[in-house]
């Protein structure tokens, strides 16, 4: 005997038009009445609800779990990164302010030696020059400083030199565009200098110390510690009343001059170019 196939019985037992179509609507029509249910009784699915959350949360981590450590790694990355560009942007900004901080200490110890040059008054009948110090004599035994003026400049053998509040030498070298300064304090300086308060001359002899020394004063020669030193006029080598220290007097009775500009400090120099007779001057 031969059978019928299933589906052309079930089709002519249900003859329902349409199956997958009828089905589609069995659904939507019991998710409708769902939400009409949840609407007007939205406490009845919370049980359900976190029964739900609860039996899928372990899928739902295990799942989640390799993006959310590809996130992370993607951030620390980037953090990385912005903390790289941060510490180099940074180091550079430093590395400028730096360069601003030394540039405006140089700045203010040139202004603060170009305030003090103002407080030396030179005489008006001899003209005066500024110039930089370029080097120094790095030596114990020779004391002397390298300026940026040289004879282009009208600078001179012999010229007196100030720096701070008071003399620190003479030129005794020069070039196209420097010359070369003998500092009082290098034992081959003598400078003609007298007492302020007694008018008593003497010559100021350097010792390769910080203190020249007052030396050729008369045996009863009375000079009180903290009397005031100045250039003397005598020789025609230096002008007349250039301030130049204070006497001291040592524990041996040595009467030495406490200088009020050290030239080893100095930045800044102001070169006197006098229009003094030439018969004054001393052959060299």
């Amino acid at each position: 005997m031969k059978r019928r196939p299933t589906a052309r019985l079930v089709a002519r037992t249900f003859p329902f038009p349409g199956g997958a179509h009828f089905s589609s609507l069995v659904l939507v029509g019991l998710s409708l009445l769902l939400m009409a249910f949840s609407a007007l009784r939205p406490q009845a699915f919370d049980g359900l609800r976190a029964g739900v959350s609860d039996a899928f949360s372990p899928a739902l981590s295990a799942v989640s779990a390799p993006f959310q450590y590809t996130a992370n790694v993607l951030r620390d990355v980037t953090g990385l990164a912005t903390l790289q560009a941060d510490n180099l942007r940074l180091a550079q900004e430093n590395e400028r302010l730096r360069e601003w901080y030394h540039t405006a200490l140089l700045l203010e110890s040139e202004n603060k030696s170009l305030r003090d040059l103002l407080n030396v008054k030179v005489d008006p009948g001899y003209e005066h020059m500024s110039a930089r110090v370029i080097g120094d004599s790095g030596s114990v035994f020779v004391k002397s400083l390298l300026v940026s003026a040289g004879s282009q400049d009208n600078v001179e053998k012999g010229q007196a030199v100030i720096a701070g509040e008071g003399l620190i030498g003479r030129v005794i070298e020069t070039g196209e565009s420097s010359a070369r300064v003998l500092l009082l304090t290098d034992m081959n300086s003598r400078v003609p200098v007298v007492v302020e308060d007694t008018q008593q001359n003497a010559v100021m002899a350097g010792t390769n110390m910080s203190r020249p020394q007052l030396v050729h004063l008369p045996q009863d020669t009375e000079i009180s510690e903290g009397a005031r030193i100045v250039t003397s006029p005598h020789g025609g080598l230096y002008p007349p009343g250039l301030p130049v220290g204070r006497v001291v007097i040592s524990k041996d009775g040595v009467r030495e001059v406490s200088l009020f500009s050290q030239g080893n400090n100095a930045q800044i120099v102001r070169i006197i170019q006098s229009r003094r007779d030439p018969n004054l001057r001393r052959a060299e």
